[in-house]
Order: C-alpha cells, then structure tokens, then sequence
C-alpha cells in the first residue's frame, strides 16, 4: 500500500507525464531522501516536463537554469552588484536559491561552474564573497545530460557524479504511451492546468518520517557488502563510496515509506542498488577497452551477495 500523500503526488504528475511510474517513485525516493537526480537521456523525452511537474505538485518555487560553456558560477549561485540609488553592495540571488532546480544539459558547463553546485547540493548553502546563504528547504537539484552528443560536452567529475542520489532513465514511450501522449497534448498543455496536491511543509515532514523507517542490522551488513564488492571488482577501478552506502540506506528507507511501510526490505536495497552505484563506478581501462558494462557488474555482484531472509 503506497503512502497517500506520495501516491497523490504522482497521481497528479501522471496527469501530464503519460506511464513512468518507476521514474516518478525514483524522483519521490530522492526528494525524500534529502539527495538530487541525474536524468541521463536523449533529448525530447519529456525531463523538463517531469521537473516542472514535480514541482508544481508539491507547491515549490522551480527555476531552470541552460548550462553552456559560458556560463559563470554566479549565473547559478548569484552576485553582489553595487545599487547606485543606496550607494551600497546588493546581493541578487542565483537560481539555485529555489525549491527545485533543473540543471539542464548540465554536461554542457566547464568544470569549474559544474562545481558552483557542489556545496548547494551537499551542505544546502552557497557562499558568496565569504557570506553564506542558506537554501530553503525542500530542495532538490533534478539535472539533465544527454549520453549520446559528446561534441561540446564535459564529462562530470567524480566529486559531481557522486552527489547525485540516483541516475535514472526515462525511456522512450512504450506500447499505446505515445498514442495517449499525442492525444492528451493535442489540444492543450496539462501542465498549464496543474495544481498541487501538498504543501512543502509535508514533504519536510515525509523526510521526518523516513528517518525513522526500521533497518534491521542484517539490512545494514547486506547494504554493506553490495558496497564492498564494488570496491573489489576486478574491472572497477573505483568503487562506489561510503557517501553511495549511505545514500542507499536513505533512498532504501524513503521508499520503503513511499510503499506505504515502515520498515525496509532486501528487495528494496537490490531495487535501489544498480540507480545508487552505477554512475558511482569507474570501470578499469582495460573492461572498458573489452567493453564491459556496469549493469553486467551490478548484476554479477547482486547474484554473488547473499540476500537476508526475513524471518517469519
């Protein structure tokens, strides 16, 4: 049984997003969970429309911001600039000082404003000329990158990827998804019309609630042990980090309350596993030379470990 709440959050959503239930929990799982997205697809599947929905249903403030080469980091985290009329020093706040951020094409930046995000997204502040400002809360960075288009492109560091809560997918539309698509945008724009469905407050109080979902100690020593094999792969050159082991707890025990329960299950964790560790990963440059692939590991790893059995 889903939590209401969240159940209504992606009833609304699936108003304007045709099918993408796994994508829309995902989503929830992260904003829940206190970490941000990474939604590595093609152009045109609908991220932006996702972010805005999101959103809109929980009544948050939503800025996007175009990465490109030129942009700054104080286009994203703001400026100080000198008001003539006070004869003083202002600050103009950056889009980042939002509920949800979309970080579109943020692959499209150079390093260094790639970089601007990484104490908003960690430490939920900016700092600006030596003054810090605290974000409000919820927030949620939801970025986008394509992986296919290299040309004009700058690989994520590690230190960005790693802030990343989970990296997911959308897909292309399936079986009659397309045909309800054109049919629902025919004529008008849901998204124009949407309305939300909770208030931020709720989700602070979700958050609440996830930390104090029950996982038991053999839950513990199986998120452990996953994380471990990461690091002892033979084609993995870096595995996946103590920050990756604790985000999959806290994504595992938001969705756990997302399914309506208060405590997880191995089935959550090994859910949750490959959209936690994947993009955490660095293969060897000889698997990657063979062409190995990190789903083939994930796969490899979730058989080797051995699953808790909930007693009865």
């Amino acid at each position: 049984m889903t939590d209401k709440r969240m159940e209504k959050v992606r009833t609304n959503i699936q108003q304007v997003i045709v099918g993408k239930g796994e994508v829309i929990d995902l989503v929830m799982t992260a904003l829940l969970a206190e970490g941000h997205v990474l939604l590595d697809d093609v152009p045109g599947l609908g991220k932006t429309v996702m972010a805005k929905s999101f959103a809109k249903s929980i009544d948050c403030s939503f800025r996007r911001i175009q990465f490109t080469p030129d942009l700054q980091p104080a286009d994203i985290t703001g400026m100080n600039y000198y008001n003539q009329k006070n004869g003083e020093f202002s600050f103009r706040k950056g889009p980042i000082m939002s509920n949800v951020v979309l970080a579109d094409e943020i692959n499209r930046a150079v390093p260094r404003t790639q970089s601007a995000l990484l104490e908003a997204m960690e430490e939920r502040q900016v700092t600006v000329d030596g003054t810090t400002y605290t974000l409000a809360e919820p927030f949620i960075v939801i970025a986008t990158q394509n992986p296919i288009e290299l040309e004009g492109t700058f690989p994520l560091p590690e230190a960005q990827l790693d802030r990343f809560l989970i990296k997911v997918s959308l897909g292309y539309p399936i079986g009659e998804e397309e045909v309800e698509i054109l049919r629902r945008f025919k004529s008008h724009n849901p998204l124009v019309e949407l309305a939300a469905v909770i208030e931020p407050e709720e989700i602070l109080e979700l958050r609440q609630q996830v930390k104090s979902v029950h996982v038991d100690d053999e839950l513990l020593g199986y998120i452990s042990n996953l994380i471990r094999e990461t690091r002892k792969h033979q084609s993995i050159r870096l595995g996946v980090s103590p920050r990756g082991s604790l985000a999959l707890l806290k994504a595992s025990s938001a969705y756990a309350l997302i399914q309506g329960r208060t405590h997880v299950l191995p089935d959550d964790i090994k859910y949750l596993f490959p959209y936690i560790a994947k993009h955490r990963m660095i293969l060897t440059d000889e698997a990657d030379l063979r062409g190995v692939s990190k789903d083939e590991i994930i796969r490899e790893i979730t058989q080797q470990v051995t699953v808790p059995v909930e007693e009865v």
